[in-house]
């Protein structure tokens, strides 16, 4: 079954390993991480969406989607493929990112600000969104 997986979480909260764990072999890897100097990231993150999906390719957004804003038009779009809309929400403590981050390297590490600013957006997804399942992941 087609799939549009959507991930939401603080930078840091263990969104890119978890799909590396448990998604890697099966679905596409849509991240705005990945598109460091693209102008337009949402645009090309919602043309690969849409092309995987075309081609029967199920689909993981690893982003932060803090909002249900930021979700609305994703859930959207896989409902538009017939997708199962699967959310997965990495419930994580801004101190626990802050750590994980410190460890990263390069441009993986993001500065503590943006943690703490998404933070502040963070809405916890929920089926009302339009979800066919919601999972939560803990530190």
């Amino acid at each position: 079954m087609l799939e549009l997986v959507i991930f939401t979480g603080l930078p840091g909260s263990g969104k890119s390993t978890y799909y590396r764990e448990h998604y890697a072999a099966t679905h596409v890897h849509v991240s705005k991480d990945l598109m460091p100097n693209v102008r337009a990231r949402d645009e090309r993150q919602w043309r690969e969406i849409e092309a995987a999906l075309a081609a029967g390719r199920s689909v993981v957004v690893d982003n932060t989607n803090p909002s249900r804003e930021a979700r609305a038009p994703l859930i959207a779009l896989g409902r538009r493929f017939g997708a199962k809309i699967v959310g997965v929400f990495f419930d994580v403590d801004a101190s626990v990112c802050i750590v994980r981050n410190r460890g990263r390297e390069g441009r993986a590490r993001v500065p503590n600000v943006a943690i703490f600013t998404t933070r502040k957006k963070l809405q916890a997804p929920a089926l009302d969104e339009g979800f066919d399942e919601l999972h939560v992941m803990t530190a």
